[in-house]
C-alpha cells in the first residue's frame, strides 16, 4: 500500500472526492477548454436545476453556455478573453430551458499550460435570481418614491424624519439638510385639535394604518391643506419607522370652501324677494365668507348709467348714495377695463377707523359681457389666492342674481303699470263721472310713478286757467280754490307750448307763480307737467311732483305720457257724454210732447173723454211703481197711457161722437180701434216697447176680451194695470148717458171683477193706494 502506486491512488481519491463534493453544492461547477480543441471537460449535475440543461448536453455542444447567455450580456464574456490569468466575477443573465432568465454570479480563472499549448476555464456559478430581482424591485421602489408627485417622509417611531422626497421639499420648502434628524412636529400650525395627533400615534403605534386631513405649515409660515396616510413598517411584529405619504388638497379644500360658501351666499339670496331685500343680504354674506370688516357695491344708474355706491356695510356704510369720481378712481378704472383690484384700500375709500395693514380687493360684476358695476371688499388679513378666487365667484353669483332681480322687478313693473291701465279703463268706461276716473287716474300715477303727488288740472276756455280737479299725495301743500293762469305758470306753459315741462328743482327756479311757490314751500322739488290733448284739442295738464331729485327712465316718461292719454280720454269721453246725454235728453222731450200732443188732440175730438189721457196717464205710472216696474218701464208704460186710445183716431166721428147706445155693427168697428192703434204706432221703432196697453187694455184676466181674446198672464203686465185705472177713470167721470160713480162703489165693482175682467193681484194693488 505504500509503495509506488499509493500517492496517485491517494491523488484518485481526491479527485474522486471532489468530484463528489461539487456533485453536492448547489453551484454549477464547470471546466472549460478553451484550446487547443474547445469543449466542457466537467458540469457539475446542479445546472440542470438553474438552467434546465444536463451536463450531457453542455458536453456535446461547447458553444450551448455562449448562446444561453442573454445577448445583451455576451459582450462581458468576450471581454473574459482579454484577460490571460486571475480570478474574475460578473454577473450574467442565462435564458432557461422554458425562456425565463435566471442571473447567475459566476466567478472564474484561466489556467495556460507552461508552454502554453493548453488554456482552460475554471470556475463555479451561483443563482442569484432572487437577490437580483429583489435589489431591481427595490431600485423601482426608490426610483417610484424619488419621483412621486406625493410627498413622502420616512420617520422613525419617536417621529425623528430619516428620509423625504423631492415632492416632499417642494410641498413644504424643507430640504434634506433642513428636514433629516429634525422632528415632523415642524410641519405643525398649531390649527389640527390636539386629539387628532392623539388619535393619530394611537393608531400607528398599534400598528394600524392612519388617514386623515391636517392643516400644516411651510418653512414660508403659509398654511396648507394635506390627506395623509401614515403606514407603519413592522419588523417581527415591532413597528420601527412609519411611513407618511402626503398630498396638498389646498386647491380642492378652497375650491369646496368656495363650493359651499357660494351654496350658502344662493340661499341667502333665493330668500330676497326683492333687489332692495337682495343686496343687504348679499354684502353680509360677502363679509361673513370672506372675514372682511367692509363691503361696498357699485351700480349703474338706470337712467344714467353713472356708478353711485347704491350700498355699503361695515367700515363703509358711509360711501352709500355717493359717486365715485376722479381720474384715479379705483372703482372706475376696475368699471372701465374689466380688471379686479387687490391691494390696500385705495385713499377714496379711506374711512375715519384706520385700514393701515388691511387688504382690499373690487371685482367687476359681469353678465354676457356687460358690466353692471363693482364689488368691493376689505379684510384685516391678507387675501391669498384661494380668497380671491371664492371672492370672484361670489361677484359672478351677484351679478347673475341683481341682473335677475332686475329683470324681475322690470317685469314686475311693466305688468303693474298694465294693470294700473286697465284699470283706469275700467274707470273710464264704467263710469262717464270724469272727476272719479281722473281721482282713479292720479292715484295710480302716484303709484306706479312713486312720485310724492300727481294732479290733474283742467282746461277753463273761459277764465283761461287751469282748475284743480282731482290730485293725490299734495295734502295742505296749497289750497285747492288756487287757479293757475295761462300766462305766468308752469302749468300754463305745457298748454302754450303744448309739451312737457320738466323742473329739477323748483327751488331754483327764478319766477314762480303763486301756486308754484306754495308747492315748493312744501318741499317739492322735482316737477313734470305734460298737457293731456285729445283729437288735437287741449284738455288739461298732469302734474307729478317729487321731494327728491328725479332722473326717469324713457320707460318711465312713456308711460307718464301714457296716463295722460288717458286722462285726455277720459275728459273728453265725459264731455262728448254730457253733450250726447244732453242732445237724448232734448229728443226724449221732443218725442214725450209730440206725444202728449196726440193725447190732447184724441180728448178735443171726443168732449166726454177730455183730461181722461193725463188722469190715466198719472193713475197707471202710480200703480205700475207700486207693483215694483223699474223706472225703464215706467218711462214705457207712460207712452204707452198716453196713446192708448190713439187708435180711435181711426173710427168714424159718427160712431165715436155718437150720443146714443151703438149697435152691434157699430161695436164691432168701434172694438177696432186697439188694431187700429198698433198699426198706427207699430212702424215708429222708438214706440215698440210702449204698444202693451194701446194694444191689449181691451183683454180681459177671462179671456173674454178683445181684439185677440188673451187671458190670464198672457195679457202684458202693463195692459193688465191700465185695465183698471181705465174702467176707474170711466166709471168715476159723468156721462151722458150716467153720472160718475161713488168711490166705494167702484172699489166695489173692481172686487167683483177680479178673475173676470181684471187680473186679481193688479186688483188688490189697486185698492191699496189712496185715490178718491
Amino acid at each position: 500500500m505504500d509503495g509506488p502506486a499509493a500517492p496517485l491512488a491517494r491523488r484518485l481519491s481526491e479527485a474522486d472526492q471532489a468530484r463528489i463534493l461539487a456533485e453536492q453544492t448547489r453551484d454549477v461547477i464547470f471546466r472549460y477548454r478553451v484550446t487547443p480543441e474547445p469543449g466542457f471537460e466537467y458540469v457539475s449535475p446542479a445546472c440542470t436545476a438553474i438552467i434546465g440543461y444536463a451536463p450531457e448536453e453542455f458536453y456535446a455542444n461547447p458553444d450551448l453556455a455562449e448562446e444561453l447567455i442573454h445577448p445583451d450580456d455576451r459582450p462581458l464574456l468576450l471581454a473574459l478573453w482579454n484577460v490571460n490569468s486571475g480570478p474574475c466575477w460578473m454577473r450574467l443573465r442565462y435564458i432557461h430551458r422554458d425562456g425565463h432568465i435566471v442571473w447567475i454570479e459566476q466567478q472564474h480563472r484561466i489556467i495556460a499550460s507552461d508552454d502554453g499549448e493548453e488554456l482552460v476555464l475554471e470556475g463555479s456559478g451561483r443563482d442569484i435570481s432572487a437577490y437580483a430581482n429583489a435589489e431591481v424591485q427595490l431600485k423601482l421602489l426608490s426610483t417610484a418614491l424619488e419621483t412621486s408627485s406625493n410627498a413622502v417622509m420616512i420617520t422613525s417611531v419617536d417621529g425623528a424624519i430619516r428620509w423625504i422626497n423631492p415632492a416632499f421639499t417642494q410641498l413644504t420648502g424643507y430640504g434634506n439638510e433642513e428636514a433629516i434628524g429634525a422632528s415632523s412636529r415642524l410641519l405643525r400650525s398649531g390649527r389640527n385639535e390636539p386629539r387628532l395627533y392623539e388619535d393619530l400615534w394611537k393608531t400607528v403605534l398599534a400598528g394600524r394604518t392612519w388617514s386623515g386631513q391636517l392643516i400644516n405649515r411651510r418653512k414660508d409660515g403659509s398654511f396648507y391643506h394635506e390627506e395623509q396616510t401614515i403606514t407603519p413598517v413592522l419588523i417581527d411584529g415591532v413597528v420601527t419607522h412609519l411611513v407618511a405619504v402626503k398630498q396638498d388638497v389646498s386647491l380642492r379644500f378652497a375650491r369646496e370652501r368656495e363650493r359651499e360658501s357660494l351654496l350658502v351666499m344662493a340661499s341667502a339670496l333665493r330668500t330676497a324677494r326683492t333687489r332692495a331685500e337682495m343686496l343687504p343680504t348679499l354684502l353680509r354674506q360677502t363679509m361673513m365668507l370672506l372675514r372682511a370688516v367692509g363691503a361696498l357695491l357699485s351700480l349703474r344708474e338706470e337712467t344714467t348709467s353713472q356708478p353711485i355706491f347704491e350700498l355699503g356695510v361695515g367700515v363703509w356704510t358711509q360711501f352709500t348714495g355717493r359717486y365715485p369720481t376722479g381720474a384715479h378712481d379705483i372703482t372706475l378704472q376696475v368699471l372701465a377695463n374689466g380688471r379686479p383690484f387687490h391691494g390696500p384700500p385705495p385713499p377714496e375709500l379711506g374711512t375715519n377707523t384706520s385700514l393701515e395693514g388691511h387688504s382690499a380687493a373690487c371685482v367687476p360684476l359681469r353678465v354676457h359681457e356687460a358690466t353692471l358695476g363693482a364689488l368691493w371688499v376689505v379684510c384685516p388679513h391678507p387675501l391669498h389666492d384661494d380668497d380671491l378666487s371664492l371672492f370672484t365667484g361670489i361677484a359672478d353669483m351677484a351679478a347673475n342674481a341683481i341682473q335677475r332681480t332686475t329683470l324681475f322687478e322690470q317685469t314686475e313693473r311693466r305688468l303693474q303699470r298694465l294693470i294700473s291701465l286697465q284699470t283706469i279703463d275700467q274707470a273710464i268706461t264704467s263710469s262717464l263721472d270724469k272727476r272719479l276716473s281722473l281721482r282713479v287716474l292720479v292715484d295710480q300715477a302716484q303709484r306706479q310713478l312713486g312720485v310724492d303727488a300727481a294732479t290733474v288740472l283742467l282746461l277753463n276756455n273761459a277764465e283761461h286757467t287751469l282748475d284743480y280737479t282731482a290730485g293725490q299725495g299734495l295734502q295742505d301743500a296749497y289750497p285747492r280754490s288756487v287757479s293757475v293762469r295761462l300766462d305766468v305758470s308752469l302749468a300754463g306753459m305745457a298748454v302754450r307750448e303744448r309739451r312737457r315741462i320738466w323742473i329739477k328743482d323748483l327751488s331754483l327756479q327764478a319766477e314762480l307763480d303763486e301756486r308754484h311757490r306754495l308747492l315748493a314751500g312744501a318741499g317739492f322739488r322735482a316737477y313734470i307737467a305734460t298737457p293731456l290733448i285729445a283729437q288735437g284739442q287741449i284738455m288739461g295738464v298732469l302734474e307729478v311732483l317729487q321731494r327728491r331729485a328725479l332722473n326717469p327712465e324713457p320707460e318711465w316718461l312713456d308711460y307718464l305720457d301714457t296716463l295722460a292719454g288717458r286722462a285726455a280720454v277720459a275728459i273728453d269721453n265725459a264731455e262728448l257724454f254730457g253733450r250726447l246725454q244732453r242732445s237724448h235728453s232734448d229728443l226724449v222731450m221732443a218725442y214725450d210732447t209730440t206725444l202728449e200732443g196726440w193725447s190732447r188732440a184724441l180728448d178735443l175730438r171726443d168732449k166726454e173723454t177730455e183730461g181722461h189721457s193725463r188722469r190715466v196717464t198719472e193713475l197707471t205710472v202710480r200703480l205700475a211703481r207700486a207693483m215694483g216696474l223699474s223706472e225703464a218701464e215706467i218711462v214705457h208704460v207712460r207712452r204707452g197711457a198716453l196713446l192708448h186710445d190713439i187708435g180711435k183716431m181711426g173710427i168714424p166721428d159718427a160712431i165715436l161722437l155718437k150720443p146714443g147706445p151703438l149697435t152691434d155693427e157699430e161695436w164691432a168697428i168701434m172694438r177696432r180701434h186697439p188694431t187700429y192703434g198698433y198699426q198706427l204706432l207699430a212702424p215708429i221703432a222708438h214706440l215698440h216697447p210702449a204698444l202693451d196697453i194701446p194694444y191689449y187694455h181691451h183683454e180681459k184676466w177671462d179671456g173674454s176680451g178683445y181684439p185677440h181674446g188673451l187671458a190670464g198672464e198672457s195679457i202684458p203686465l202693463p195692459a193688465r194695470i191700465f185695465a183698471i185705472v181705465d174702467v176707474w177713470d170711466a166709471l168715476r167721470s159723468d156721462r151722458p148717458y150716467r153720472t160718475a160713480w161713488d168711490v166705494e162703489r167702484v172699489r166695489e165693482y173692481l172686487r167683483e171683477e177680479a178673475g173676470h175682467h181684471f187680473d186679481p193681484k193688479v186688483v188688490a194693488a189697486f185698492l191699496e193706494l189712496a185715490i178718491e
